[in-house]
């Protein structure tokens, strides 16, 4: 009889992702327990916590795996043709259209009411996104296409958009957040980075039929 093959640490961790990523979207986050996730990967509940400390921790750990499996960054260096404010709104398109990474997200939007979550969040969004906006932004002033004396800001300022539109964070109702969505694509075009269209608008609509005017689910 052969002996079952042994897991590695990665091999685990990566099973553990795909079994939440198949949970989260088929049942949704709050109805998935982790016990629900070890039994589909195939390990003890304790195996989970060799490598996550809560629920909350993988849902984030799911949304960067498929942020890098999927990377709109990484997309658009391909697209030689396209300056820099057309790569900036490309990385914009691709994340609207990879509709099961937009579920996850949604779905985690809620437990960014929790303070030290939410900082987690941002910290994590300042160190990965920050770098990858300010290399287009600065593409596109040596191209010409963004004129702005603002590279830096704006490339922090990036990040920090998407938590100021989570009503589980600002509380605001439907008509507010459009007023939001407005004033998000005015300011930005004021500061040489025209790059908010009608899709921006969509996306909004679409998130806004995911909560109340108080922000919960």
């Amino acid at each position: 009889m052969a002996r079952p093959v042994k897991k590695t640490p990665e091999q685990w961790k990566k099973e553990i992702l795909d079994a939440a990523k198949q949970l989260f979207l088929s049942k949704g986050y709050e109805e998935t327990a982790i016990t629900d996730i070890m039994e589909l990967a195939g390990g003890a509940k304790g195996m989970f916590y060799r490598f996550f400390q809560s629920k909350e921790e993988v849902i984030h750990a799911l949304g960067d795996q498929m942020f890098f499996e999927n990377n709109p960054f990484e997309a658009v260096k391909k697209c030689s043709k396209l300056n820099g404010l057309q790569k900036i709104r490309r990385v914009l398109a691709f994340d609207r259209a990879d509709e099961e990474r937009e579920h996850i997200n949604t779905q985690a939007i809620t437990i960014l009411k929790d303070p030290r979550i939410l900082a987690a969040a941002i910290q994590a969004n300042r160190r990965k996104l920050t770098p990858l906006w300010f290399e287009l932004i600065e593409e596109g002033q040596r191209d010409g296409s963004i004129r702005t004396e603002y590279a830096k800001e704006l490339s922090e300022l990036l990040p920090l958009i998407n938590f100021w539109l989570m009503p589980s964070v600002f509380p605001a109702s439907a008509e507010e957040l459009q007023h939001k969505c407005r004033f998000i694509a005015e300011v930005l075009a004021a500061m040489g980075l025209p790059i908010i269209d009608e899709g921006m608008y969509e996306r909004t609509e679409k998130l806004l039929a995911n909560f109340t005017e108080e922000g919960e689910v």
